[in-house]
């Protein structure tokens, strides 16, 4: 069995009472495998530095209902624990008409499709069929937290609310006022976590400071361990933890092409935005993962087919990733012969003529695309419907997916014609158009799940593929 750790709303202190159970899991020595709901990067990575296994996101907005339950049954094979973390508050999904038929049957809409809570920790705990737990933050509460977890278990009775843990309590006393508050709801309380004024992770302005960039993690990761092994009723909790061995295996992925066109991910403290899955997806489609960093190489990797930039924080970098001239010459000269090349976010920005930073400091970047990526207050933040303008090579014209956009940059100049036109999750709310196409490269702001659009990997590949065979001609 797992488990899903879910908030009573955003900032309750879910991610670090995750981290701790990830952490005293470790502590055991045990296999353990976990799994975050939605699009979150960063949080994914606290979890895989503990682990030691690539956290996999649970979203069906990016992918959808039936790879949400295959990728958590392939994931969940040979661990001995698994642990998912939540996204926002338990019931905070999108009101959304994306799945029909069986698939939205399963998914746990209401009765014509229409799911108030799509994407939610609630809708992935439905779909799984796995209980949660609730973390709820007392600061600022005493016999109030009766009707808080009173309400959580029985607004929807297909969530199955199996205990809760309370975080934040100011003292003795406060705990006192919450047991007596919530004794007859005869709701488990698996943990108490006091405040905590120092156990802090830095954040800064897309939420938490990725953890190559921190490097007192291990001792972090002790204390959150003992706050686990001290704090939490493990008697009680464990067994919602652990593994059960009989999950149905999905079938085997077909097997690669022959030929292993070489793709070089841009991978280091300023791109590492990546999806395990896309990554996964491209090497089972047959080609070779290469890492390189766009900070220190002054080259592309040698015979590289294709490049892929993900998001990162590359306004951090700006300085760094300026002064590396032979980098950016190296990139630009194999888009300009062809390259095929796909970029999101950071990688697009890394791709403009210059990054202007917070400061209003000016930094040269690659200069592929006539535009300037510059620094702004505003946070651009929300699932996307993209349909696409036109025809390239990794789209055609009309086609649509669902993205993610997470970024406080915005561009100078947009194209003419941009890659798509974007609309929110609300119905008939065209945003504006977005993204860049030239040469072989495909640049957005938007974030894809490979899961959820297989066909773009697929045509990302077999122009990797031609581009290799062209390669080797000359």
């Amino acid at each position: 069995m797992t488990t899903i750790i879910a908030g009573d709303r955003s900032g309750t202190g879910k991610t670090t009472i995750t981290l701790a159970l990830l952490a005293f899991l470790r502590k055991k020595s045990a296999h353990v495998q976990s799994f975050k709901v939605g699009p979150d990067y960063i949080d994914s990575m606290f979890h895989s530095y503990i682990t030691g296994r690539p956290c996999r996101n649970l979203d069906p907005i990016l992918t959808s209902v039936s790879y949400v339950k295959s990728c958590f049954a392939k994931h969940c094979q040979g661990v001995d624990y698994g642990v998912i973390e939540g996204v926002m508050g338990l019931f905070d999904g999108v009101p959304l008409e994306k799945a029909g038929g069986t698939e939205g049957q399963e998914a746990g809409g209401a009765t014509g499709g229409l799911y108030q809570d799509y994407g939610s920790t609630a809708h992935i705990a439905r779909i799984l069929g796995i209980p949660v737990v609730l973390v709820i933050d007392c600061s600022r509460l005493s016999g109030s937290v009766a009707a808080i977890a009173h309400g959580y278990s029985y607004l929807d009775p297909n969530i199955n609310v199996v205990g809760v843990i309370l975080n934040r309590v100011g003292s003795d006393r406060h705990l006192t006022l919450l047991e007596t508050a919530l004794k007859p709801l005869n709701i488990p309380i698996f943990g108490v976590i006091y405040r905590q004024e120092t156990l802090t992770i830095p954040d800064r302005h897309l939420g938490l400071v990725p953890t190559q960039e921190l490097p007192e993690l291990d001792r972090l990761f002790d204390r959150l361990a003992h706050l686990a092994q001290t704090c939490f009723n493990w008697e009680q909790l464990l067994p919602y933890l652990t593994q059960s061995p009989s999950l149905p295996v999905p079938p085997s992925p077909r097997p690669p092409i022959p030929q292993s066109p070489k793709i070089a991910i841009a991978k280091d403290k300023a791109f590492n935005f990546y999806y395990p899955d896309n990554l996964e997806i491209l090497q089972q489609l047959g080609a070779k993962l290469c890492y390189w960093s766009p900070l220190e190489d002054e080259n592309l990797p040698k015979d590289t087919a294709g490049l892929y930039f993900g998001g990162g924080f590359p306004e951090m970098f700006a300085e760094a990733l300026s002064s590396n001239t032979k980098a950016l010459h190296s990139v630009k000269q194999g888009i300009i012969k062809g390259m095929p090349t796909y970029a999101e976010c950071g990688g697009l920005m890394y791709l403009c003529e210059e990054i202007v930073d917070f400061e209003g400091k000016s930094w040269p970047m690659v200069g592929i695309l006539p535009t300037t990526a510059k620094m702004v207050k505003k946070l651009t933040l929300g699932y996307r419907q993209a349909i696409a303008t036109g025809s390239n090579f990794l789209l055609n014209q009309g086609e649509t997916i669902w993205g993610h956009e997470f970024h406080r940059s915005e561009l100078t100049i947009l194209p003419e014609q941009p890659l798509y036109n974007l609309s929110s999750w609300q119905k008939n709310s065209l945003i504006y158009g977005e993204g860049w196409h030239c040469y072989h490269l495909h640049a957005s702001y938007l974030h894809l799940h490979f899961g959820g659009c297989p066909q773009i990997a697929e045509k990302f590949f077999r122009s990797t593929l031609d581009f290799s065979r062209d390669l080797a001609l000359d």
